[in-house]
């Protein structure tokens, strides 16, 4: 939780200073200072103790109050207060929507609790406001690309390396039939790719790995539907060696 520290300190430090003028504030104890000095320490607890009374008070300014809900919010995450600590840059970015750090801390937090799409939002969001902001664009083109990925493997789970509309052989459909057989499958057909561009220019190490690949689908081929034959295994068996012998 450094990196959300670090954040929150720019983001009080950005902020104009706490007015020590006008009426004096309904709760005496209500010190807009003592919640910085607090917040700059840090001390999670201490900071949410008088960040709080300072956001609860109704003489707060705005400005006051938004960067108590930032110390707050930051103070939240780093105790692992995190649906809290959202709450708190809600109630920031309500106050003051154009704050690209606000919206990158809350991005951080939505990505660290599985919701992807809020924080692809708020790291854009940042972005407009800031186009050069560094840390929002490096974590929206991270979770762009993870986000990206994983609908690619929702995409090609439970099929195979082929088209099972063309499957003629027992054990291709077998394959077909199974989704956790076609995932084994299409895993060994990408290692098996990865393996033969790996080899490209060793002409001795292509023909190993493509004779290995051609005795396996022979004797899958020639051992499915015996007695005693496991498909699963040997699938699992064949992933195995081209994971750990980098394709042979």
């Amino acid at each position: 939780m450094r990196a959300v520290f670090i954040a929150a300190s720019f983001l009080i430090a950005a902020s104009p200073a706490f007015a020590t003028g006008g009426e004096p504030p309904d709760d005496p104890t209500a010190d807009p200072g003592a919640c910085l000095a607090a917040a700059n320490m840090p001390d999670e607890r201490r900071t949410i103790a008088l960040c709080s009374k300072v956001i609860e008070s109704r003489d707060t300014e705005k400005k006051q109050r938004c960067k108590a809900l930032l110390a707050r919010a930051a103070a939240r995450a780093r105790i692992g207060e995190i649906d809290r600590a959202i709450a708190d840059y809600d109630d920031a970015l309500r106050l003051d929507p154009k704050q690209p750090d606000a919206l990158n801390a809350r991005g951080e937090l939505w990505r660290g609790s599985g919701d992807a799409r809020k924080a692809l939002a708020d790291f854009a969001a940042a972005l407009k406001l800031k186009p050069d902001h560094v840390a929002a664009r490096g974590n929206h083109k991270a979770l762009a690309r993870e986000v990206e990925r994983i609908g690619v493997q929702q995409a090609l789970a439970g099929k195979p390396s082929f088209d099972c509309r063309r499957a003629r052989k027992a054990v291709d459909k077998a394959i077909c039939a199974d989704p956790a057989l076609a995932d084994l499958d299409r895993r060994i057909d990408a290692l098996y790719r990865r393996a033969l561009r790996a080899g490209a220019g060793q002409p001795a190490a292509l023909r190993t790995l493509k004779k290995a690949q051609a005795a396996f689908i022979a004797a899958r081929d020639a051992g499915f539907g015996r007695p005693g034959y496991d498909l699963r295994d040997a699938l699992e068996a064949r992933l195995r060696q081209l994971s750990a012998a980098g394709g042979s």
